[in-house]
């Protein structure tokens, strides 16, 4: 698929998902933009939100929408490794012979739903996100490999840190997007309010399949970038790093910037934007668009920054002025 026709399909069939969603999910359109953006990158996302704002409802229906296997892991402290990527069982045959079986967990799945990430222990942690980056797993000395596709989108409540374990920066660096879930606007919660106390609520239906969801990626990867959004990139990643270089705010209040990955993110994630949107090319105002969410994980302000009220958002607002 590479030509004008191809991708106005593709662009009719994610604004038809986009509107099934919308049927279950009332208002976040940025949210959902941003996550279906993600996914048609071929990353993960880390959906940032206070409890009861439908983040494990957005993740249920996209698993609907987009034809996904999905399934869920609630994390605890107690969580095992072995609770998610799966564990090997010793069982006996009628012949009496003794063998043993690996029992799949949940990460074989194509959508999967890490509830509360931060709440699971450093160890479950890092074998979740290494099955997220090499898209297999290895239980006793033999690989298992993930299905196809496979996308985690995890949740993280950003007030209550009682018994957490927060991501490590190298670890947070293996999602693609982290993604804000604000409170709804009046009108999306009034309709939600009515929506969903009555005696049935909207159920979405499948739009797109597992194959058909691949055959996006492929297209998106496919794209063509112009050399001023290559450059627009590079410029727009390589000013968040503090060196003499640097504009004066990051120079003094930012403590380390985004690496080479980001470049990768921005460029994968500004051609998903340009898809949906039925372009063949992205331009730089979908690079400015999705900078916050490709970035804000990506970098850290000082303490004293920190101290002042100076936040990452804040920083990348004034990267985007500058560069724009």
């Amino acid at each position: 698929m590479k030509n004008e026709k191809d991708a106005e399909n593709l662009a009719n069939l994610l604004a038809e998902a986009r509107s099934e969603i919308g049927r279950v999910i009332f208002g976040q359109e940025d949210v959902v933009e941003q996550t279906l953006t993600c996914l048609l990158s071929g990353g993960h996302a880390l959906l940032v939100g206070v409890p009861g704002l439908a983040k494990t409802r957005l993740v249920e229906t996209l698993g609907i929408v987009l034809g996904l296997d999905a399934r869920r892991v609630q994390c605890t402290p107690d969580l095992m490794p072995s609770d998610i990527i799966g564990s090997e069982i010793l069982e006996e045959t009628s012949e009496g012979r003794r063998g043993f079986r690996f029992l799949p967990g949940p990460v074989f799945s194509q959508l999967l739903m890490a509830d509360e990430i931060n709440r699971a222990s450093p160890r479950t942690q890092s074998a979740l996100l290494q099955s997220m980056q090499e898209h297999h797993v290895s239980v006793a000395g033999i690989r298992h490999d993930l299905p196809a596709p496979f996308h985690v989108l995890a949740t993280q409540n950003p007030l209550e840190h009682e018994g957490t374990y927060p991501l490590p920066e190298a670890q947070l660096d293996r999602f693609l997007m982290e993604i804000d879930v604000p409170y709804p606007a009046l009108d999306a919660e009034r309709r939600m309010m009515i929506a969903t106390t009555g005696a049935s609520e909207q159920a979405a239906r499948p739009v797109l399949s597992a194959e058909g969801l691949m055959a996006a990626q492929a297209f998106v990867r496919a794209m063509p970038v112009g050399e001023k959004v290559v450059d627009g990139i590079l410029a727009l990643v390589r000013s968040g790093r503090p060196d003499e270089s640097a504009i004066a705010n990051v120079r003094h209040h930012v403590s380390w910037g985004p690496g080479p990955r980001a470049c990768q993110a921005l460029m994968l994630c500004a051609r998903a934007r340009a898809l949906a949107s039925g372009r063949l090319a992205p331009s730089m105002e979908d690079v400015f668009a999705l900078a916050p969410a490709v970035l804000r994980h990506r970098m850290a302000v000082t303490l004293s920054a920190r101290a002042d009220g100076i936040t990452v958002a804040s920083i990348i607002k004034d990267m985007v002025e500058a560069s724009a």
